[in-house]
C-alpha cells in the first residue's frame, strides 16, 4: 500500500510557518482624492435618460476615469461623466457617455442581465462598507438592466452571484454627442448600515466593445489581489434609514401535459391539466435583515436540464434554477459546499411503487419554506433557511385485480440551513459556521424507513485568513456529519458509491448490517499566493470514510485524502503577440484512508489572450498507475494503468458581436482506454434585437473497465465472487441551439433545444482474477467459453464446471429537450411567462421493443449526425403553462 508522501505535508507546514509571522494588513485604503459626494434633491427625477433637470444640470460630475484596458492607466478615447443625487426613497446615477463616433455606439437589445454586444455603464457599490461585498448595477448603451451581488472581494465573473434580482429602473437616450442613462436603485432594495450619515464604497466602470476600452473609476491592477476592497467612497447620503418594507409576491399558474397514452395503463391517457398558486413574502426586519417566506414555490425554469449519458454509480449534480431558492443563496453556502444542495428540497420523489402501473408525483410538494438573509452592523452575515415537504403518494394499478390503490414514495421532510459569517478586522478575513439538517417523518409502519435515513445534520467553521494587502490567504474548513435511521436504512448509505463499505479488501472500514447511525469528519487546510507575476497554491483536504451529506448536501466520494500543488508564471501587460499570457504546473494526488494510492497527476498548462483578443488554452496530463476503490462497486481494489492526455481550446474575443468556440480533449491509457471529445459552438447577432447559437458537442469513450455486474461463485481469489466488466464503445452527440428575440428589455422570446443521440456497444465480457490486477480473465479465454444466446450470453468457466448467463447491454438513446419562453416584465418586479416544452426520450435495448429504437439499426450502432434528427420524432410530453407574479410592494 501506498501512504502519502511525507514531503507534501511537511511543505504544507512550512509554507505555513514562513507566513505566520507576518502582520496581518488591511487591504490598501481608499485612493485620495477619490470620493463622490451624493447631493440631495427636492424635485422629482423623471426616468427618461435626458438628464435635463435642474438637479442633473446643477450636480457634480465625475469625470476622472483611466483605462485599465487595453493600455493601463491609460486615458480613454471618450470621456464619461457621472453624478449622483438622492431623495428620501432612492438614489440616483446619472450619467453621460461621450462618443468620437456616436453613430457607432452599438444599440443591442437583449433580455435582462444579458447586455449583448453593446456599451455597458456598471456602478458598483459597497453600502455596508465592509471592503468584501458589493451590489453592482448596470446598463447598456441599448437600455437593458444588469445586476448581479460581488460575494466575496473579487473582479473575477466566478466571485459575482447572478441570481440577485432586485427592483430598480434605467433609461437611456442617444444625441449627438454619444448616450446618456439615468439609474433609480430603491434604497429599499439595499441593505446598509442603520446610521444617520452613509457612507459606502463606490466603483463605476465603463466598457466599450468597439475598441475593447475597460474604463475604470478604481483600476485596480491587473496583477494585483482584490476588488471591492479598493473602492473609493460615496458620501452624503444623510437622513435615509433601511426600510422596513413587505413585498408580497402572489403567483398564478395553468399547464396542460400532452404525452402519447400507453395501452393498458390508465394514468397515460394523454393529456394532464393542473392550476396551482402561491406566493412570495419578503419583510425588512431591522436595519439589515429580510425574512422571505414562500408558499408553494414555483420552479420558474426557462431550459430544462442538459441531456447526459451516466454508465458511472454516481450522481450528477444540477445547477439549482428556482427563484426562492437562488435568490442569496451565497449566504447559506460556506467555503465548503457539501452541506447544503437546495435541489434536495422538492425534488421527485425518491422511491417507486411494487405496481404494474404507477402514478408518481413530478415533485415533491413543498408546504412552504422561509430564509433569513443579512448581515449586521458588526460585520455578521447571517443566512438561515427553512423547509417543510409534504408526504408524497402514488396512485398505483393492478392489472390482474383492476384494482386501483396508492402507495406512499417520499415521506413528510423538515430541512434547515444556518450559515453565520464574521468579518474579521478590515482586510477581508472572515471566520463562518455552517449547519444543515433534515428530519423525516415517518408513518407507523411505513416501508420507506427500512429505505431512507430518519435524520441528518452536518456543519462545521471555516476560516478565511488575507494579508499582505490580500496578496495571500489561508483558508480552511473542518466539519461533521451525522445521520440515523434503522439499521436497514443505514446499509443502504454504508453500500452506497460514497463510501462501499462492503469492499472484501479492506482494513479500515467494514459493513455493520446493525448500524444506526453513521458520523464522519471533514477538513481542509490552503495557502495561496493570488498576485503579482508568480502565483502558487499549495492544499490538502480530507473526507472521513464515515461523512456523509447526500440526504441534505452533496458528496459524491468520502473516504479520501489529497494534496495539489500549484505553480503559475503570468504576465499582464500586453506584448506586440500576447496581450496577456500564463504558463503554469500543477499535481495531486489522492488516497483512501487505508493509504491505498487512487489517483495521481501531474499537469502543464498555458494560456493567454492574443493582440487580436482570441484566447487560447492548453493542457497536457500525466497520471500513472493506481488503484481503484470504486471500480469494482463494492468489490476489491483494481489496478488501473497509466493516462496520458492533451486538451485545449480557443475562443474569439467576447467583445465581437458574433464569434466562435471550440475545445478538443484526447486521452489514452496503457490499458486501452481512449477518449475524444469535441465540442464547439457559434454564436451571431443578426440584427440588434436577435441572438442566435449552435452549440454542437460530440464524444468517444472506449472503456475496458466498464462495470457490468457481479455474480456469485466466483474463486477465493476474489472472495467468492466474480465482478465481471465489458469493453464499451460509447458514443454521444448532441446540439444545443438558442434563438433570443428581445422586443424590449421587458418583453423577449427566447428558444432553447437540444436533440441528443448515444450508443454503447458492449465487447470483450470478462472478470477479475485478483485484487489490484491490472489485467483480466477475458471470457473464451483461459478455460472459459462464452456464447451469444440472443439476448445476452451464456459464460461456462471449466474450471469448477460453473455457468451463468450474462445480458447483452447494447443500447442507444435518444431525447429531445426543448422550451419556448415568453417573458414579459408587465411592471416593475411583476411578470408574466408562457412556456411550451417538450421532453421526448427513447431508448432500443437488446431484447426490447423494435419500436422504441427510432432507427432501422440495432442497439449498439455508433451514433451519427442523422440520429440527431430521428430524436426530433420520439415520443414524449408537451407541456404548455402559463405563470403570472404580481410585485406589491407594502412600506
Amino acid at each position: 500500500m501506498n501512504t502519502p508522501p511525507r514531503h507534501a505535508v511537511v511543505a504544507l507546514t512550512l509554507a505555513l510557518a514562513v507566513t505566520a509571522p507576518l502582520e496581518a494588513q488591511s487591504v490598501s485604503g481608499v485612493p485620495e482624492g477619490k470620493r463622490v459626494v451624493a447631493e440631495r434633491v427636492g424635485e422629482s427625477i423623471r426616468l427618461d435618460g435626458r438628464l435635463d433637470e435642474a438637479a442633473w444640470r446643477g450636480a457634480t460630475f465625475r469625470s476622472d476615469f483611466l483605462l485599465k484596458d487595453p493600455v493601463q492607466f491609460g486615458e480613454p478615447t471618450d470621456r464619461t461623466e457621472v453624478a449622483f443625487l438622492y431623495d428620501g426613497g432612492a438614489l440616483y446615477v446619472g450619467a453621460r457617455m461621450r462618443s468620437v463616433d456616436p453613430a457607432g455606439v452599438p444599440r443591442d437589445v437583449t433580455r435582462r442581465d444579458q447586455t449583448g454586444n453593446a456599451e455597458l455603464l456598471t456602478v458598483s457599490l459597497d453600502p455596508h462598507l465592509d471592503r468584501r461585498t458589493a451590489y453592482s448595477f448596470s446598463v447598456s448603451s441599448g437600455g437593458v438592466r444588469r445586476d448581479y451581488y460581488h460575494e466575496r472581494d473579487s473582479e473575477e465573473w466566478w466571485a459575482r452571484d447572478f441570481t440577485f434580482d432586485p427592483v430598480w429602473e434605467a433609461r437611456v437616450a442617444h444625441d449627438s454627442t454619444g448616450w446618456t442613462a439615468e439609474m433609480r436603485i430603491p434604497f429599499d432594495q439595499l441593505r446598509f448600515n442603520d446610521a444617520p450619515v452613509q457612507t459606502w464604497g463606490l466603483n463605476m466602470n465603463r466598457w466599450v466593445p468597439q475598441r475593447n476600452e475597460d474604463i475604470f473609476w478604481i483600476v485596480v491592477p491587473r496583477d494585483e489581489a482584490g476588488y471591492v476592497s479598493r473602492f473609493g467612497l460615496l458620501t452624503g447620503i444623510e437622513g435615509v434609514e433601511p426600510t422596513r418594507r413587505i413585498e408580497i409576491q402572489p403567483y398564478l399558474a395553468a399547464s396542460s401535459q400532452f404525452s402519447p397514452a400507453e395501452a393498458g395503463n390508465p394514468f397515460e391517457d394523454g393529456n394532464r391539466s393542473s392550476a396551482r398558486g402561491g406566493a412570495d413574502v419578503r419583510m425588512g426586519l431591522g436595519p439589515s435583515l429580510t425574512l422571505s417566506a414562500t408558499v408553494n414555490p414555483d420552479f420558474g425554469q426557462v431550459e430544462a436540464d442538459p441531456a447526459e449519458l451516466n454508465l458511472s454509480a454516481f450522481e450528477t449534480f444540477f445547477s439549482e434554477r428556482r427563484p426562492f431558492f437562488t435568490e442569496q443563496n451565497q449566504l447559506l453556502q460556506g467555503r465548503t459546499r457539501s452541506y447544503f444542495y437546495s435541489r434536495r428540497i422538492g425534488g421527485r420523489p425518491g422511491n417507486s411503487p411494487d405496481a404494474d402501473f404507477a402514478e408518481v408525483p413530478d415533485a415533491t410538494t413543498i408546504l412552504g419554506a422561509a430564509r433569513l438573509t443579512g448581515r449586521l452592523g458588526s460585520g455578521l452575515s447571517v443566512g438561515a433557511l427553512t423547509a417543510l415537504t409534504q408526504r408524497e403518494f402514488a396512485r398505483t394499478y393492478d392489472t390482474g385485480t383492476a384494482a386501483f390503490g396508492r402507495a406512499e414514495v417520499e415521506p413528510a421532510a423538515l430541512f434547515g440551513v444556518l450559515r453565520l459569517q464574521q468579518e474579521v478586522g478590515d482586510g477581508g478575513s472572515t471566520a463562518g459556521l455552517s449547519l444543515s439538517g433534515m428530519r423525516r417523518f415517518f408513518s407507523d409502519g411505513s416501508p420507506l424507513a427500512e429505505v431512507e435515513t430518519r435524520q441528518a445534520l452536518a456543519g462545521g467553521a471555516d476560516w478565511l485568513w488575507r494579508f499582505a494587502d490580500g496578496r495571500y490567504e489561508v483558508d480552511g474548513h473542518l466539519g461533521f456529519s451525522w445521520i440515523e435511521g434503522s439499521a436497514a436504512a443505514l446499509e443502504r448509505v454504508q453500500r452506497r458509491s460514497a463510501h462501499y463499505f462492503q469492499r472484501p479488501d479492506a482494513d479500515r472500514v467494514r459493513l455493520d448490517p446493525t448500524r444506526t447511525s453513521l458520523s464522519g469528519l471533514t477538513a481542509s487546510l490552503g495557502i495561496e499566493k493570488n498576485a503579482g507575476d508568480w502565483l502558487w497554491e499549495l492544499e490538502g483536504q480530507t473526507q472521513s470514510p464515515g461523512f456523509e451529506t447526500n440526504d441534505q448536501g452533496r458528496l459524491s466520494r468520502a473516504d479520501q485524502i489529497e494534496f495539489s500543488a500549484n505553480l503559475q508564471r503570468r504576465e499582464t501587460d500586453p506584448g506586440p503577440v500576447f496581450r496577456n499570457w500564463s504558463v503554469g504546473v500543477g499535481a495531486n494526488g489522492q488516497w483512501n484512508y487505508d493509504g491505498d494510492r487512487v489517483e495521481n497527476r501531474v499537469a502543464l498548462w498555458a494560456e493567454g489572450q492574443w493582440a487580436n483578443y482570441v484566447e487560447t488554452n492548453l493542457t497536457a496530463y500525466y497520471g500513472p498507475r493506481a488503484l481503484s476503490d470504486t471500480y469494482t462497486r463494492g468489490g476489491p481494489l483494481m489496478g488501473t494503468g497509466a493516462y496520458w492526455g492533451i486538451e485545449g481550446g480557443a475562443r474569439s474575443s467576447f467583445a465581437n458581436p458574433n464569434g466562435w468556440r471550440i475545445r478538443g480533449e484526447f486521452t489514452n491509457s496503457e490499458s486501452g482506454t481512449r477518449y475524444r471529445d469535441v465540442s464547439g459552438g457559434v454564436f451571431a447577432r443578426p440584427s440588434s434585437r436577435l441572438r442566435v447559437s449552435l452549440d454542437p458537442a460530440w464524444s468517444s469513450f472506449v472503456n475496458p473497465r466498464q462495470y457490468v455486474t457481479t455474480v456469485n461463485g466466483g474463486n477465493a481469489a476474489t472472495f467468492g465472487t466474480r465482478y465481471v466488466f465489458a469493453t464499451v464503445h460509447q458514443t454521444v452527440l448532441s446540439a444545443q441551439v438558442r434563438v433570443d428575440y428581445t422586443v424590449n428589455p421587458d418583453l423577449t422570446l427566447e428558444v432553447y433545444a437540444e436533440p441528443f443521440a448515444a450508443s454503447g456497444r458492449y465487447t470483450s465480457y470478462k472478470e477479475l482474477p485478483a485484487p489490484g490486477r491490472r489485467d483480466f480473465l477475458v471470457y473464451g479465454t483461459g478455460g472459459t467459453t462464452i456464447t451469444p444466446t440472443g439476448t445476452g450470453y451464456l459464460v461456462r468457466d471449466a474450471r469448477d464446471g460453473s455457468s451463468f448467463r450474462l445480458a447483452d447491454e447494447d443500447f442507444n438513446r435518444f431525447s429531445f429537450r426543448s422550451n419556448v419562453v415568453l417573458r414579459w416584465e408587465w411592471r416593475p418586479g411583476s411578470t408574466l411567462f408562457v412556456v411550451w416544452q417538450q421532453n421526448r426520450s427513447a431508448g432500443c435495448a437488446v431484447g426490447g421493443d423494435p419500436a422504441d429504437c427510432p432507427t432501422a439499426a440495432v442497439p449498439g450502432t455508433r451514433v451519427r449526425p442523422g440520429f440527431l434528427a430521428d430524436a426530433l420524432s420520439v415520443p414524449g410530453a408537451n407541456f404548455i403553462a402559463v405563470k403570472i407574479s404580481y410585485w406589491l410592494p407594502i412600506h
